[in-house]
């Protein structure tokens, strides 16, 4: 086994695959990695989960793109060296690596654990790390991190299917919990059954809370009940449905991405009930205020996690025995997965086998 790093060492060499411009296209890229720090952690990258934020930053749909773009931030593999004051990890140990990788330490958002919404939060990438260089993610061979914004994975977490709990799975249970969603017997809706739904019913589920899947249509009903275990099916365009069920929910988790409207979620939810936005729609959303004032409603969004709660979600998540349902790809196939992403051609989150498919 490797040592502890003397950290006296050299940027590291590594490869993975890049977006060079808004076509959105990968190719094979070859880059550097920092030295591994005294705080840091290094390690092989074996799997990355492919996100729809992964989608917006290779064509620049947000605006804050730097080409070149490595994308991936759900990213799992071994730890092959640590520096010498590093406390959490050991070499060999199972690790994690989400959205960010580093904030600024000195905010109230971070003094509180809530690293994620700092002002100057760092994204895995796209980000601009302390030292001004671009940040790279785990579209690649390599990773290192800070040992803060790593997480350990337990051992009886698959690797595979547990990458995506990195972003998805951290997107639905920090609301959960903040809102408190997560009180047995209370009703839940989630809208969308796609990468960040299908564990937003798992996770709830196994808080003892009722979950009603929402969707446009009768498509994917069998799926939300019979494999994923939902208690109910709910047609957003049917509007003999939604009134059955208007005034019935405690809150709801919307994962939906793309434009849609507010007003009809609003109206199945209970007096001060509450409509969480976890989806990242690039154009604005119209909101509904009349509603709002009658019911004493709220509506609310929710960014992934500080590392705190990131933890804890994967704990919960390896004690209750929740996955991602995931369909494993090699490297190359990865400009088809994000056509078949932006399609909504998956069930329900693609991960890249890295530590086997990735070919310098």
């Amino acid at each position: 086994m490797a040592e502890k790093s003397n950290q006296e060492g050299h940027p590291t060499k590594a490869f993975g695959w890049a977006s060079r411009d808004h076509s959105g296209v990968l190719s094979p890229f070859n880059f550097s990695r920092r030295a591994t720090g005294e705080k840091d952690v290094a390690f092989k990258v074996l799997f990355c989960g492919v996100c729809h934020s992964d989608l917006h930053m290779i064509k620049n749909e947000w605006g804050i793109s730097t080409y070149p773009v490595v994308p991936g931030h759900e990213i799992v593999g071994q730890v092959t060296e640590v520096g010498s004051k590093v406390e959490k990890f050991k070499v060999g140990d199972k690790v994690g690596v989400g959205y960010m990788i580093g904030s600024c330490h000195s905010c109230d958002s971070c003094h509180n654990d809530l690293e994620n919404y700092c002002p100057e939060v760092i994204l895995t990438s796209g980000g601009k790390y302390h030292d001004g260089t671009t940040t790279y993610g785990g579209f690649s061979d390599i990773m290192v991190a800070d040992e803060h914004y790593a997480v350990r994975i337990p051992e009886n977490l698959p690797l595979d299917s547990s990458a995506p709990l990195l972003c998805a799975g951290i997107t639905v249970y920090s609301p959960l919990r903040f809102y408190g969603l997560d009180k047995p017997g209370m009703h839940v809706g989630v809208v969308g059954l796609g990468g960040l739904g299908h564990v937003a019913v798992k996770f709830a589920k196994a808080m003892g809370v009722k979950v009603t899947v929402i969707s446009t249509s009768l498509e994917k009903k069998e799926e939300a009940l019979e494999h994923l275990g939902a208690h109910s099916f709910l047609v957003s365009r049917d509007p003999d449905q939604m009134q059955a069920a208007a005034g019935t929910m405690d809150g709801i988790i919307d994962t939906v991405s793309a434009a849609h409207p507010l007003f009809p979620l609003i109206g199945l939810l209970k007096t001060q009930g509450k409509l969480v936005l976890v989806g990242a729609p690039v154009k604005p959303l119209e909101l509904p205020v009349f509603p709002l004032i009658m019911g004493r409603k709220i509506v609310g969004g929710s960014s992934i996690g500080g590392m705190k709660e990131t933890q804890e979600m994967i704990d919960f998540a390896a004690e209750n025995n929740i996955t991602a349902d995931v369909e494993v790809i090699p490297m190359d196939y990865v400009n088809t997965a994000f056509e078949r992403l932006s399609k909504a051609d998956v069930r329900y989150r693609f991960v890249i086998d890295v530590g086997n498919t990735l070919k310098i």
